[in-house]
């Protein structure tokens, strides 16, 4: 009797058991700044899949007449200065940032785990030669580095996203590193060793599935992060250029009128941040879960 209730409570409490997902789920609607952050990141994700969806203005077209008209049910974030919806400037304008922070976390994180595996697997001499040099861009602010490489490809949205990614490497790099070297110590890497298992097998079967979830975290941390420096090179004039909405570049249009019509910079910066805080708080929820 005991072991039939013994298993049946283990059934209950499994990780992927029906109380045990319905239980996580109660636990999600009991927050309700992750519920809304998930709601913020599901319509922003809308929006650059389809977002013809969710507006009927053009992006690109204006009306001399309409010059800087206040949010209104019409218009919801206002126009600028040359008539063009905000609103709908801002809802494709998620289509280009999103796209490149996308682009950069990716490189981001293919290239720093790789970099950071290497180094912690390899150790010696290999794994101080990588990490020094890891140290001297960690030693350069991220911006600065990426505006050094956009400053050398080139002014477009792919270039931002490739500067954006290889600034962010070394920060991978380092913490794969660190997971790396926490589980080459580990007890079952060892008995791996002791049973004839090659250092390759030992790396793909062993090291690598336990030492990614702390960069898979990162990477959930650093979409807020990218999406910042995306929208911040795009406001200093390195991103797509006028008239290809972007948010960064939405809130540099509209920095001349503060003064006289504040809509026109501080709707698409409202809109940014909304975004950013959204996803570093699905980042932290994330953490948390990952700590239990």
């Amino acid at each position: 009797m005991k072991t039939v209730a013994a298993g049946a409570f283990a059934a209950d409490h499994r990780p992927g058991s029906a109380r045990s997902l319905v239980k996580r789920l109660g636990e999600f609607t009991q927050q309700p700044t992750l519920v809304a952050s998930w709601i913020v990141v599901l319509v922003v994700i809308g929006w650059a899949i389809a977002p013809g969806l969710f507006t009927s203005y053009s992006p690109y077209d204006g009306d001399a007449a309409a010059s800087f008209m206040p949010p209104s049910a019409e218009h919801w974030f206002g126009t600028d200065r040359l008539g063009r919806d905000l609103f709908a400037r801002s809802v494709y304008g998620a289509h280009t940032t999103l796209t490149a922070t996308l682009l950069a976390v990716l490189i981001a994180f293919g290239v720093g785990t790789l970099v950071g595996l290497i180094a912690g697997f390899a150790g010696g001499v290999v794994d101080t030669a990588v990490m020094r040099v890891v140290d001297v861009f960690l030693a350069v602010p991220s911006l600065l580095l990426a505006m050094v490489v956009v400053s050398v490809l080139g002014y477009s949205t792919q270039n931002i996203a490739l500067a954006v990614g290889v600034s962010s490497i070394a920060s991978f790099a380092r913490v794969m590193r660190a997971q790396v070297l926490a589980v080459m110590t580990q007890d079952y890497v060892k008995a791996a060793y002791g049973l004839g298992v090659g250092r390759l097998g030992v790396m793909l079967r062993h090291v690598v599935p336990n030492s990614l979830s702390s960069v898979i975290a990162l990477a959930a941390l650093e979409v807020g992060t990218a999406v910042l420096a995306v929208a911040s090179l795009g406001f200093l004039g390195y991103g797509a250029p006028p008239p290809h909405p972007e948010w960064g570049l939405l809130v540099a249009e509209g920095r001349d009128y503060v003064a006289v019509h504040p809509w026109a910079s501080i709707m698409p910066g409202v809109t940014l941040a909304v975004v950013v805080i959204a996803t570093h708080r699905i980042s932290t929820s994330y953490r948390k879960d990952y700590r239990r």
